[in-house]
């Protein structure tokens, strides 16, 4: 019983750990950058006017997209190094 709770006290732990870790990825040559924490939230994107053709919209579309796509999967790696040695006491817990 109590190390189920210490499990979870530590799985918890690492998951705010997580929350608080932020990932910055850029795309165009720093025309996007995307901000996104350990727990996959998206907490900014940014992007740069004046490297941003406004006659390209397509391009700058493509841009958001493989930020944010990056930066996520970058935050999942993140995650899943982080939580991968919390896993494997999981099995003991009959979950």
């Amino acid at each position: 019983m109590f190390d189920q709770a210490k499990m979870v006290m530590q799985l918890k732990k690492a998951q705010k750990e997580l929350e608080n870790e932020i990932i910055e990825v850029s795309a165009g040559d720093d025309a996007v950058v995307v901000q996104v924490n350990g727990g996959l939230k998206l907490k900014k994107v940014t992007i740069d006017p004046a490297r941003v053709d406004l006659d390209d919209i397509r391009e700058l579309e493509k841009w958001v997209e493989v930020a944010v796509r990056d930066a996520m999967q970058r935050a999942q790696d993140l995650a899943a190094e982080k939580m991968k040695p919390l896993m494997g006491g999981l099995g003991k817990l009959g979950l």
